[in-house]
């Protein structure tokens, strides 16, 4: 099973990936604290922001990282970062997606930080994301499995727990065959339960079991995407 179902022409989506993130970046203002996202196109976005800062065309701008890469990468970029204890609120997060619904729902956790990320989004006045029109599904689970982080003490059982939900369970792993360990620490289960008909109700479903410390459901976090396809660059902001 792959975590993400449908190729796609890797030069052709760089190009749309790019052009999201510099639009999404346009709502990024002098003073602000900004939560910086993981992924390919969220490291676009922090480049970005990182040239705008270098030119004078932003100022007093502060991070806040949904990764160790990430806080590693804006630093190298110049860009402040404010302390992992997260002493303010952040303004805006800028942060990409595995799956995207009508309704901004989420998948994420394809780049192993959900944990991280999700704290970010909560703790975020405003959270755009930032996608490729590749990312666009009219219903969770068509495109990509979902991500789960567990402890590693009695992962297995999650893994047998997952099963009888109905899912395909694959244990996330390195380039080097050994088990991918995030940030905190924890172990990522990739879940394929096709068409998810109900998020809300599997979300606390998950919530539910101890050993699951997150799940990469983002329901109802995302208040803007931006998206680039064959028809260009669109803004969509949360209905209510």
């Amino acid at each position: 099973m792959s975590t993400g179902k449908f190729p796609i022409d890797t030069e052709l989506r760089t190009t749309y990936k790019q052009e999201a993130a510099v639009r999404a970046v346009e709502f990024v203002q002098s003073g602000m604290v900004v939560g910086l996202g993981t992924g390919s196109t969220a490291t676009l976005a922090i480049r970005h922001i990182a040239l705008l800062l270098d030119d004078g065309r932003l100022g007093n701008i502060v991070g806040f990282a949904t990764s160790r890469a990430v806080w590693e990468e804006a630093r190298k970029l110049g860009i402040p970062m404010m302390a992992e204890e997260m002493p303010s609120t952040i303004d805006l997060t800028i942060d990409g997606a595995d799956e995207v619904d009508p309704d901004l729902n989420l998948i994420k956790g394809g780049g192993g930080a959900l944990l991280r990320e999700k704290i970010v989004a909560q703790a975020s006045r405003r959270m755009i994301i930032v996608a490729d029109d590749s990312k666009l599904s009219p219903q969770l689970g068509l495109r990509h499995a979902l991500p789960i982080e567990v402890v590693s003490f009695g992962w297995r059982s999650q893994f047998r727990y997952l099963e009888s939900l109905g899912a395909q369970v694959e244990v996330r792993q390195k380039a080097d065959g050994s088990p991918f360990i995030t940030d905190s620490g924890n172990v990522i289960l990739d879940c394929d339960f096709g068409p998810i008909d109900n998020p809300a109700q599997l979300a606390v479903t998950l919530s539910t079991r101890a050993g699951i410390i997150e799940h990469g459901l983002f329901l109802g976090l995302a208040t803007d995407l931006v998206t680039s396809g064959r028809d260009g660059i669109r803004h969509l902001e949360r209905r209510g």
